[in-house]
């Protein structure tokens, strides 16, 4: 078993800067907490190759320039699973974002795996291993960490280097490689990571049965908590959680003693911003919301879309049993509304870009254009093109 290099001095830092500068690729996983936060708290950095593992405590060392410099090498392929927790920590350090990034999670249905699949389905599909779950729920910002909390975090990184390893293999076979340049590359937009408070109420449920005035409320609220959460650094729901935004927006208190007599209403937003939110409420509720339905999609389709749409369904399910994929992962349901209705969204739709264009997509706009048909031709359904028809 390889030895776990537990870095938390500079020295061994600068040690372990060293050896990241030789890999050609880094299987990498980080632990934090966010339970008290609204950013996450980083706890830890683990860090692969099949030569070595390292634990590097951010904790202990609170310079990591050198660290991140290493890593951020664009000659190294950064391997994570489900990378975008992980992703937004290093965001929130650096203000950028590494490059080139392998996503094991994102990989693995082009071999057949279900849409996102877990860590523990890979690991266990590939290495016959089921992982330890022992210390799921640990406080990995409490020190010392044990050794059995050092173990079960490389752990994760030890498999993830078998798994990328397997799976760059047999995707390899399948001249499968360079489909997902586009799915990774889009990890790094640091769109991604950042949160726009005035556009924080599209998230919430439900917003589509308020009134005009509700939802002017819910909106103007929604963006006022996302941006103090952010300031305190406190979780959104510290602050209000969501059912209590649309109770203020169906009771639209107006003073403090209103305000007070919400039920669930925390005591310390009463009096810290209570007088604020009064105001916001008042103001939101005398003026028009910002519209919900700023796509081209109609509220409810019509029965000749939802033929249509079962039409494209029926193009994608073909091209996915052609290349042994789940259809889900070509396109959802979803995917097949943006593209029939042109929806502002259009431009960021998978089925435009890369490997599923190739394979689906360019098929199913030349079917919305005219420009094909579905057909049956030896009991298979086929694209007929329509200057052959």
């Amino acid at each position: 078993m390889t030895s776990i290099n537990y870095v938390n001095t500079p020295e061994q830092l600068d040690a372990l800067c060293l050896a990241i500068d030789k890999a050609p690729w880094l299987a990498l996983d980080t632990e934090f907490l966010r339970e008290k936060t609204y950013y996450p708290m980083f706890c830890l950095l683990q860090i692969a190759t099949p030569d070595w593992v390292a634990c590097i405590d951010p904790i202990a060392l609170p310079k990591l320039d050198k660290l991140f410099a290493s890593i951020y090498n664009p000659n190294i392929i950064k391997v994570f699973h489900s990378s975008r927790q992980d992703l937004e920590i290093f965001y929130q350090l650096t203000g950028k974002l590494p490059e080139p990034i392998f996503d094991t999670q994102v990989a693995a249905p082009l071999l057949g795996f279900q849409d996102n699949p877990g860590y523990a389905m890979l690991v266990s599909s590939f290495l016959n291993i089921n992982l330890n779950k022992a210390h799921t729920r640990a406080d990995w910002s409490k020190r010392p960490l044990t050794e059995a909390q050092i173990e079960y975090a490389a752990d994760d990184v030890i498999y993830l280097c078998q798994i990328y390893q397997i799976i760059i293999q047999k995707l390899d076979e399948l001249g499968r490689t360079d489909w997902l340049k586009h799915d990774f590359a889009e990890l790094s937009n640091p769109m991604l990571y950042e949160v726009d408070p005035e556009k924080a109420w599209l998230k919430i449920k439900g917003k589509n049965k308020l009134t005009g005035k509700q939802l002017s409320i819910v909106q103007a609220v929604t963006q006022w908590r996302e941006h103090n959460a952010q300031t305190e650094n406190r979780p959104k729901s510290w602050l209000l959680r969501d059912e209590l935004i649309f109770d203020l927006a169906k009771l639209q208190p107006a003073s403090i003693a209103e305000l007070t007599a919400v039920r669930g209403i925390n005591e310390r937003v009463v009096h810290k911003y209570g007088k604020e939110l009064c105001q916001l409420i008042n103001e939101a509720k005398n003026r028009p919301p910002l519209p919900i339905n700023e796509k081209g999609r109609p509220a409810k389709k019509s029965q000749q879309q939802e033929a249509i749409l079962d039409i494209l369904t029926a193009l994608v399910r073909v091209r996915a049993e052609e290349n042994s994929l789940n259809p889900s992962i070509l396109a959802t349901r979803k995917d097949l509304e943006v593209l029939l209705f042109n929806d502002n969204e259009a431009d960021d739709c998978p089925l435009l870009h890369g490997w599923r264009f190739a394979m689906a997509g360019n098929e199913l706009v030349g079917l919305l254009q005219g420009e094909l048909t579905l057909g049956i031709a030896s009991d298979k359904l086929a694209i007929i093109h329509k200057q052959q028809a």
